[in-house]
């Protein structure tokens, strides 16, 4: 699925949030007919076959095996939050998984002000138990965290599997796990899942919520820092509240509002903070505007791919000059690579991918 380039990279991001959180929404009023283990059986199988027919991976590598299973098991462990949210708000479900990735990113801050953004979570925290009103039913609140658990391991695990493969080979098979996975509690469903409009529905849920914010997030990564788009991120428990209340009538009490925004900014603050530790020296080379330590000559894509034919070949040389940013120049080139196929010519239907690349690294100052 590719995404012009004339959509502004701010409207990705914010297109990918409203995506995901609509489609939880829809998810949680599918559940009426599927139950949450059927919704979450549709949403995965449907979400496989598609990223599997959009990257058409080749079978992963023997010792890559372990990673993808555990990126599996954490992808069906996320959905956690559709029989969560059958106990509890969209918005609330949302803001209680959104603490998993708040508390990794927490764990990844190092200066002394970041404890704000622990407090602040810690406020939204108070406010989402409702200390004013009727509490939270405790079952929800714990399948949400255990989904924002998961949620954190998925993003650990997805930057390895980046790492050890280009392109989206590793999510589109670890996706085909946690369908595996998932797929004995189907039944639960009852008979309901065949009907012909619940499959209809189970496909435009895995649109919503899986399939098209991923391509959103691909082709906005490439063209803002992972900072700015981290940040952005941080809005789905917002998005979430506003999908539950537009689509589904759920209308929360001013308390709710308040836990949301409280836990919304106090991701988006130390998401920033954590980003900007990675990128400073010695903080362990990560996030944007990353200078790697070395001779701080920049890498020149095309001065590294000159002389190859195809797409293939540009990736390769361009990964052997880069040293450090190896990984960013593969995990970019790879991308377009795998939808314009490793053996296009450069000149043909693989034109222009070298130009986003150097474009990506440009941005990111990327040098070794």
């Amino acid at each position: 699925m590719t995404i012009r380039s004339t959509v502004p990279a701010p409207l990705l991001v914010l297109g990918s949030v409203v995506s995901v959180q609509a489609g939880m929404a829809c998810g949680k009023g599918l559940s009426s007919a599927a139950g949450p283990a059927g919704v979450v059986a549709l949403r995965l199988a449907f979400t496989a076959l598609a990223l599997l027919l959009i990257w058409r991976p080749r079978p992963p590598r023997r010792e890559s095996l372990g990673l993808i299973a555990a990126l599996g098991a954490a992808i069906a462990g996320m959905q956690l939050i559709y029989p969560a949210m059958d106990r509890l708000p969209v918005g609330i479900a949302s803001a209680f998984q959104f603490l998993g990735p708040l508390a990794l990113a927490l764990a990844k801050a190092r200066r002394p002000a970041d404890l704000l953004w622990a407090a602040l979570a810690g406020t939204g925290v108070f406010l989402l138990s409702d200390p004013l009103g009727s509490p939270v039913p405790l079952a929800g609140a714990a399948l949400a965290l255990g989904s924002g658990a998961c949620m954190a391991a998925y993003l650990v695990l997805n930057k390895r599997a980046g790492a050890s493969a280009a392109g989206g080979a590793p999510l589109a098979w670890a996706v085909l796990v946690a369908a595996l996975l998932v797929l004995p509690f189907a039944p639960t469903a009852g008979d309901a899942v065949p009907r012909p409009h619940v499959l209809v529905a189970g496909l435009g849920v895995a649109l919503l919520s899986a399939v098209v914010p991923w391509s959103l997030d691909m082709a906005a990564l490439r063209r803002l820092p992972e900072r700015v788009v981290a940040v952005m991120v941080s809005l789905e428990p917002a998005a979430g509240a506003v999908a539950g209340l537009v689509l589904l009538g759920e209308h929360l009490a001013w308390p709710s509002w308040l836990a949301i925004a409280c836990v919304s900014a106090a991701s988006a603050g130390a998401a920033a903070a954590a980003l900007r530790t990675a990128a400073s020296p010695g903080g362990g080379g990560e996030g944007d505007g990353d200078p790697r330590p070395g001779s701080g000559r920049a890498v020149d894509v095309h001065a590294a791919a000159e002389g190859a034919d195809t797409v293939g070949e540009a990736g390769q040389a361009a990964a052997r000059d880069g040293g450090g940013a190896a990984g960013a120049v593969v995990a970019d080139l790879g991308d377009d690579a795998v939808r314009a196929r490793p053996d296009a010519e450069l000149d043909g239907p693989g034109a222009g991918v070298l130009d986003g690349v150097g474009d990506r690294l440009a941005e990111c100052e990327v040098q070794r």
